[in-house]
């Protein structure tokens, strides 16, 4: 068993967290990850208000562990679903892409603040701004990270910042766990690999791909949703980053996204160009690559689709060879951890 502050700050059992993924964190994955003892996360970006308040309740009626919401702050409706959250007292509010301007709030009802960033410059903003934690994003994570990967970053946000340190990037074991903790971290979020277990409700088409994948079977690039990110390679994923996108493609994404968060044509309109003015906004052509990648997202995430769909990935896909229960990984990789600390301390005494 491993105490470090992350544990301690957020009153979990184990200092592993399930990374924000909208349409893959849903109340079932988010509830089974806080019953392992781990940190769940709910990622907002694609509900509507009332959806995330629906969801957080959910979340509460499956579950008495704490848990957080993930809201990407320079999309369409952040204002308003972390509103939500606020209203609903989460324990923890996790942001990115933009300023928090709610964390005195989160403060005087006794939650925490966690700041999700991929340089060592925004690291220390968020530290600056309040923030209670900081998650920082290596290169290797299917997340919108930098170039910079892991064992870089790690160490040197370590050195300068002196809230407690959640890795990001390329965990899926003990080991990496163990390895998180030497770099200066207090813990791990995983996504890819709390999509491949039984409760993940990615298609099982994609997560057989993922399980055939190597360490080299994936594309980082802004082709996929208009910021750099990480997706397994497919033919489709290829094509996109050769070719671009069609603009009647960008529309179709553009309006089913529109419909998805029930919003007017109007409505989307000055949402499009709120996020075009944000001062982490994205130019126009990007927004349309959102929406196409989005839209792929789904195809791959729902209806399994190989030859249209998309899905975000990290490298650590080649290290992952089974579908377990989120409890028994959980299990697996606390007693892996164990295992390396102890192996680690055998050799130090030897030296």
């Amino acid at each position: 068993m491993f105490r470090t502050r992350m544990t301690e700050l957020f009153g979990i059992k184990h200092p592993i967290m399930l990374a924000g993924m909208n349409w893959i964190t849903e109340p079932g994955l988010v509830a089974a990850v806080c019953d392992a003892g781990g940190l769940g996360m709910l990622a907002t970006a694609r509900f509507s208000p009332g959806e995330t308040r629906e969801n957080i309740r959910e979340i509460r009626r499956r579950t008495d562990r704490p848990f957080g919401v993930n809201q990407a702050l320079a999309l369409p409706g952040a204002k308003e679903n972390v509103e939500v959250a606020l209203e609903e007292k989460v324990q923890i509010v996790n942001y990115a892409l933009g300023k928090p301007w709610f964390i005195d709030r989160v403060h005087r009802y006794g939650g925490k603040v966690l700041g999700t960033t991929a340089t060592v410059r925004h690291a220390v903003r968020a530290e600056q701004l309040g923030c209670d934690a900081v998650i920082v994003t290596g290169h290797e994570a299917a997340g919108h990270g930098t170039i910079a990967t892991s064992l870089v970053l790690l160490p040197m946000v370590a050195s300068q910042v002196k809230v407690p340190l959640i890795a990001a990037g390329g965990f899926f074991n003990g080991r990496g766990l163990a390895a998180a903790l030497a770099l200066g971290a207090d813990g791990i979020s995983m996504g890819t690999r709390f999509s491949l277990t039984r409760e993940s409700m990615v298609h099982n088409n994609f997560k057989q791909l993922c399980l055939q994948a190597t360490e080299q079977d994936t594309l980082y690039s802004n082709a996929f949703d208009g910021m750099p990110g990480r997706v397994l390679r497919t033919k489709a994923a290829e094509k996109m980053m050769k070719g671009g996108i069609q603009f009647s493609e960008a529309l179709r994404g553009a309006g089913e996204i529109r419909r998805m968060l029930k919003l007017s044509f109007w409505q989307f309109l000055g949402l499009s160009l709120q996020m075009w003015r944000a001062e982490e906004g994205s130019p126009i052509w990007s927004q349309a690559r959102q929406a196409v990648g989005m839209r792929r997202h789904l195809k791959a995430i729902n209806d399994g689709d190989v030859n249209e769909g998309i899905l975000f990935a990290g490298q650590d896909c080649g290290g992952i060879d089974d579908l377990p229960g989120v409890q028994e990984l959980m299990d697996r990789i606390i007693t892996e951890a164990e295992s390396a600390c102890d192996s680690l301390q055998r050799k130090r005494q030897t030296a």
